[in-house]
């Protein structure tokens, strides 16, 4: 039988598991959001990043990976967070939870600004390890994702997907969404090839992701 593309990433084994639950373990701080590259913090630690479409679930993947409740701010009007917001993880990396994307209506000005900061700092931060791009499992990959992806492509940044809400549909559905996800990930080579299924109101996939992220080299 032939392996499937980009496989689900199966469950670490325990000690790794253990990396990543200790990196979480500590308080994560909010240090800064961010306008512009001169706003950045020093590039004294490992970053990894998150990218999604508006409302795909990004600030309540980012809290239930930090175990807060509102430490990323989930907003219910799509292109509310207009910044690039660094948080603290432990002593040795930053979370970075990057503007959503996909916001109808937003200016086209914001738009062009966010975008432009967006590109000039995929391809500017020597720090960032990997980008997690997220695309909900209700939807599959839109043509603005792929979007993002062309673009993480051109700046030579590994991205992983991250399917979210996968509570929400039946294991049917889920398996028709992993096959769409593969389908558009094979047209991007920066694409990490393996996924990770979450649903962060179920915890599926939440211990996995940590121990991905406590050991990035």
């Amino acid at each position: 039988m032939t392996a499937l593309p980009f496989p689900v990433s199966e469950e670490p084994d325990p000690q790794i598991l253990e990396q990543g639950r200790l990196l979480f373990a500590g308080e994560t701080i909010f240090v800064k959001g961010v306008v512009a590259m001169d706003g950045l913090p020093p590039p004294d630690r490992m970053e990894v990043c998150f990218a999604g479409r508006s409302n795909v679930g990004k600030s309540t993947l980012i809290n239930a990976l930090t175990g807060t409740k509102a430490l990323a701010r989930a907003s219910n009007t799509p292109g509310r967070t207009q910044e690039i917001n660094y948080f603290t993880a432990g002593e040795s990396h930053y979370l970075v939870d990057l503007p959503g994307y996909g916001y109808a209506n937003a200016p086209l000005p914001v738009v062009e600004k966010w975008q432009r900061l967006l590109k000039r700092y995929l391809s500017g931060r020597q720090t960032l390890r990997r980008a997690f791009v997220l695309i909900d499992a209700r939807h599959g990959v839109k043509k603005v994702d792929d979007e993002i992806m062309s673009l993480l492509d051109s700046a030579a940044v590994t991205f992983q997907v991250v399917l979210t809400k996968a509570d929400k549909v039946k294991e049917k559905e889920r398996a028709k969404a992993l096959d769409q996800v593969r389908g558009a990930l094979s047209k991007h080579p920066a694409a990490f090839p393996e996924l990770i299924v979450t649903s962060s109101e179920k915890g599926w996939g939440i211990p996995t992701l940590r121990a991905i992220i406590a050991t990035l080299e």
